[in-house]
């Protein structure tokens, strides 16, 4: 039997802060962008929405984890520095406080829109010309697409759907007649804009009205069937686990498996339950008990605006602010040059995203697919663009005769729709598509293109850590090396191979040597150039370690930071930072 010590050699330590609550602490950053006064208004706006989305994916794939762990038992000690109660507990304190601190940043932005002339009404708030148009306006657009759910009526209660808004309906008589009734609207923001400017005077300002209060408004015609003259509405909303687990051992293919997955986590139990606060306690306990909530599922009380990730578009065009657009610097290799493969070919090119334009990569692609020279394409894809570009090139070489191989990962967690939807589109063009390695997930962003020299092939491309994404390009923080070195080529092509035959082209992975791949050899390759800077540091020579990271976790590694750390302090920094 090996010893103890052996056996948990893996085990989490207890002396750091837990992965969950420590990203919490990330959120907490996001919020204090929208409290900063010095950023424009409409960008604290997005801050806010940005920590709102956050939260929600938070609770999503966190807490639900932490959640199933407490189903495990004493075996969720092995991946957890805690027990999932006392994290789960945590996590709930945070929340709430900073949800308080949310409350009160939004609230201050409220009398900051107001300062410029720019006022969000309620339904009771309306004047008469603004209630003709509600009224108007809803009968045109909205009632099409509201369908009241009767709850007490359906046996079984309906499913929610997560990333909706539901107005939560108590209808009853103002003469004190017994009886009464209660629904669930969803809020229909999926075709329609949440944000509904009203006819106003120019000494006004500009006056908005959420969709969800055009319905309250209006929820006397929609409920005039059943007489009632007194309605109350209150605004709730549903997080969901959204993991799920695919069955290997099954007959079906991995997609047909991936789709039923995503179908089956519509169904997935709620984690969170955000309610209005002004909510009578006889309703809430009605809705929590028919949804089969109980206090550890996160019930938690908010303020009568919910769904604040929809906040990203709130309208652009009516702030005083007119702060021009930041726009990204064309890259000085490609400035004189009239083709970007002829300068890839020539010389290694690191583009900085998003300082750095992302369109070099789209024309390396875009030329490839024109080129008579090319004969193959080969890219990993993740996340893409709602219009992808990238895709559109893809899909031009497909059609002018070249091979066309895309590896997409199925399961990037909340675009797996979006991703099969493009798998169906390529196989329709023509195009090879791979979907990844079962059990594990490609984070990979490369590219392979293969061009004839001569009686000779020339393999040019690039890898990156961003996604092939245009839009997310302009936000995110990336590197992408575009290059035609033999090494990083030959190293790239060794793991096309690994993905299109991963049981049989293991061994391929092993012979990479200048790129690092993760499970096989990046933690190694890690260790290595950190022990290597902690040497140079102990022999007085100039020693440095400068990361850029996303998230880090593994134990290993920080150990070996913080053993680094203590080298590199004992000798003055050398170099810029």
């Amino acid at each position: 039997m090996p010893p103890r010590k052996s056996a948990n050699r893996n085990r989490p330590r207890t002396d750091r802060t837990p992965r969950d609550i420590s990203w919490l602490s990330f959120n907490a950053r996001v919020l204090q962008e929208a409290a900063d006064p010095t950023v424009p208004l409409r960008e604290r706006i997005q801050f806010l929405a940005i920590f709102s989305n956050n939260l929600d994916e938070f609770f999503r794939v966190r807490v639900a984890a932490l959640r199933r762990m407490i189903k495990m038992g004493r075996r969720a000690r092995m991946h957890l520095e805690l027990s999932p109660q006392p994290i789960l507990d945590q996590i709930q304190s945070i929340v709430l406080r900073q949800q308080q601190s949310f409350d009160r940043i939004w609230k201050g932005i409220l009398a900051e829109l107001a300062g410029q002339g720019i006022h969000i009404r309620t339904e009771r708030q309306l004047d008469r010309r603004q209630r003709e148009f509600v009224r108007e306006y809803f009968d045109e657009q909205v009632r099409p697409n509201v369908i009241p759910l009767m709850i007490e009526s359906i046996p079984d209660f309906p499913y929610l759907r997560e990333k909706s808004l539901y107005l939560a309906v108590e209808m009853s008589h103002s003469d004190g007649r017994k009886g009464g009734r209660y629904a669930l609207i969803e809020v229909p923001t999926q075709v329609l804009p949440r944000f509904v400017l009203l006819p106003s005077h120019g000494k006004d300002g500009h006056q908005i009205i959420l969709l969800e209060d055009v319905i309250r408004f209006n929820l006397p015609k929609v409920f005039s069937f059943f007489g009632f003259d007194r309605f109350a509405s209150h605004i709730i909303k549903v997080t969901k686990d959204a993991e799920f687990d695919i069955d290997y051992d099954e007959p079906a293919s991995y997609t047909d498996k991936l789709k039923k997955a995503v179908r089956d986590r519509r169904k997935g139990k709620p984690v969170r339950f955000i309610y209005d606060r002004g909510i009578g306690k006889r309703f809430l306990g009605y809705l929590t008990k028919r949804m089969g909530l109980v206090k550890h599922d996160h019930v938690m009380p908010g303020g009568r605006i919910h769904n604040f990730r929809q906040f990203m578009d709130f309208p652009r065009d009516i702030f005083l602010e007119t702060q021009k657009k930041r726009r990204p610097i064309p890259h000085p290799a490609f400035k004189h040059s009239g083709r970007i493969t002829d300068v890839v070919l020539k010389r290694d090119v690191m583009l900085h995203l998003p300082y750095h334009s992302f369109d070099p990569i789209v024309d390396l692609l875009r030329e490839a697919a024109m080129d008579e020279d090319v004969t193959s394409i080969m890219v990993t894809a993740y996340r893409l663009a709602k219009n992808s570009r990238v895709i559109n090139a893809l899909v031009n070489a497909a059609r002018n005769g070249k091979r066309v191989t895309v590896v997409i990962e199925l399961r990037a967690r909340f675009d797996e729709e979006n991703n099969l939807a493009w798998k169906a589109r390529l196989e329709e063009e023509g195009v090879r598509v791979l979907v990844g390695v079962p059990g594990m997930k490609v984070h990979a962003k490369l590219g392979l293109i293969e061009r004839r020299a001569g009686r000779k092939s020339v393999l040019y491309g690039f890898v990156g850590t961003g996604n092939l994404n245009e839009k997310t390009a302009e936000i995110y923080g990336d590197h992408h090396l575009l290059t035609s070195d033999p090494g990083v080529m030959s190293d790239i092509a060794r793991v096309f191979m690994y993905l299109e035959k991963p049981h049989l082209r293991f061994g391929e992975i092993r012979k990479c040597r200048d790129i690092l791949v993760s499970p096989q050899n990046m933690r190694k390759g890690f260790l290595a150039m950190i022990d290597r800077e902690i040497r140079e540091a102990k022999e007085g020579r100039p020693a440095m370690i400068i990361l850029k990271l996303n998230s880090l976790s593994d134990d290993t590694l920080i150990d070996k930071l913080e053993e680094a750390a203590v080298a590199l302090r004992e000798k003055p920094l050398v170099g810029p930072v």
